[in-house]
């Protein structure tokens, strides 16, 4: 059934999870090269990105609750692509060398998804819908 089928069609909550949920499905297509799952990914390619960010940063960056980052990077340093430092009474984590190393491999991920989605949409669409829904997540309350 389409979505458009669904006598849910106009509403926010349940169009937004369809979207959701199909989108998940790519994403999880997407990074399955490298063996993580979306949202460790996009942790792991954050912390990549500005090494030596607190939880509460990698928090906010990636709008996830503070207890669902400190179970991502627990299972990050299972896989040894993370570690935390602790000065004072904060904590910072920062890639590992073998995190470095899978740098390309992410990126091409990254692309991978991009690229999954952007045939399907197109690739303006598809930039048009991400501008739209990051400019209706910064309107909506937390």
């Amino acid at each position: 059934m389409k979505t458009s089928d669904s006598i849910f069609h106009q509403c926010l909550y349940f169009s937004s999870n369809a979207l959701a949920r199909k989108v998940e499905k790519l994403a999880i297509e997407s990074w399955k090269p490298i063996g993580l799952s979306p949202s460790h990914a996009y942790l792991l390619t954050t912390i990549l990105k500005q090494p030596g960010q607190h939880p509460g940063a990698l928090s906010d960056e990636l709008q996830l609750a503070p207890s669902t980052i400190t179970r991502l990077i627990e299972k990050l340093e299972a896989k040894r692509l993370v570690v935390r430092m602790t000065s004072g009474k904060l904590t910072y984590v920062h890639p590992t060398q073998t995190a470095k190393n899978l740098q390309p491999q992410i990126d091409n991920c990254l692309n991978n998804f991009y690229k999954a989605y952007s045939s399907i949409l197109g690739e303006i669409e598809s930039q048009k819908l991400v501008q739209q829904m990051v400019a209706i997540a910064d309107k909506l309350p937390v």
